[in-house]
C-alpha cells in the first residue's frame, strides 16, 4: 500500500526540482542581461544594448512558466510548512529576478542614447555602483541555492551602502550639469542608469529575504537585525 505514496513523493520533489531549476535558469539570464547591458555602456556598442532588449522576453516567459508550476505544486499536493515556504518563496524570486532583467532593459535604452553623442568621462562613476550591485545579486543567488541564512542577511548593509553610493553619484553628476548643461540630458541618463543599478540591488535585497524565510521560517522585511538565534 506504501507505493502510491512513494510515487507521490517522487513526483512532488521532482517538480519542485524543476521549479528550483527554472528560477535558478531565470537568475543566470538575468544576471548575464545586466551584465551586457553594462558592457554595452562601458564599450558604447549598440549591439550589445539591442540584444539585452531583445532577450527580456525569454525571462518573461520564464517567470510565467515559475508562476504556472508554483501554482499547480500548491494546487495539486497541498504541501505543508516548509515545503510550502520553498514554493511561494521561488515565486516570489523569481518576481525580482524578472524586474531585474527590466532594470537591465531600462540600462540597455539609455546606453544607446547615450552611446549616439560623444562620451562622457563620467560614465566611469558607475564602474563601483555596477560592481556592488552585481556582487549583491550573485551573493542572493548564492544564498538561495545554499539556503546559506548568514550570508542572506548579509546582504542588508550593502544595501544601505549602495543607496549611499547612488546618492554620490547624482550629486557629483548634479554638479557637471551647471558646468556643461548642454549635456545634461546625458547627465540624466547617467542618474537614471545609476538608479537602476540601486533597484537591482533592492531587488537582491528582497531575494536574500525570502532566502530567509525559506530556509528559516522568519520574516526579516523591514527588519534591521537578522533572523532570531535558534537552539
Amino acid at each position: 500500500m506504501d507505493e502510491p505514496r512513494k510515487h507521490i513523493l517522487i513526483t512532488f520533489d521532482e517538480s519542485l526540482n524543476d521549479l528550483r531549476q527554472n528560477v535558478l535558469m531565470m537568475a543566470a539570464l538575468s544576471e548575464r542581461s545586466l551584465a551586457t547591458a553594462m558592457r554595452g555602456l562601458f564599450d558604447r556598442n549598440e549591439e550589445l544594448c539591442n540584444s539585452v532588449i531583445a532577450d527580456d522576453e525569454s525571462i518573461d516567459q520564464l517567470e510565467k512558466q515559475v508562476d504556472k508550476e508554483g501554482i499547480t505544486l500548491l494546487t495539486r499536493f497541498q504541501p505543508l510548512a516548509s515545503d510550502l515556504r520553498q514554493i511561494v518563496s521561488a515565486m516570489k524570486i523569481s518576481n525580482n529576478l524578472e524586474r531585474i532583467a527590466d532594470q537591465a532593459v531600462n540600462i540597455a535604452r539609455k546606453a544607446r542614447k547615450l552611446n549616439q553623442n560623444p562620451p562622457l568621462p563620467e560614465v566611469a562613476l558607475l564602474r563601483q555602483m555596477y560592481e556592488n550591485a552585481a556582487a549583491m545579486f550573485t551573493d542572493s543567488i548564492n544564498a538561495y541555492t545554499q539556503a546559506d541564512v548568514p550570508k542572506a542577511t548579509g546582504l542588508i548593509p550593502r544595501d544601505k551602502r549602495l543607496d549611499m553610493l547612488n546618492a554620490e553619484i547624482a550629486g557629483k553628476l548634479t554638479e557637471m550639469m551647471a558646468k556643461n548643461p548642454s549635456r545634461i540630458p546625458d547627465y540624466l541618463n547617467l542618474m537614471f542608469i545609476s538608479r537602476h543599478l540601486e533597484r537591482v540591488g533592492d531587488h537582491a535585497t528582497n531575494i536574500a529575504e525570502d532566502t530567509v524565510y525559506a530556509a528559516a521560517a522568519e520574516d526579516i522585511r523591514h527588519s534591521t537585525q537578522g533572523p532570531a538565534a535558534h537552539g
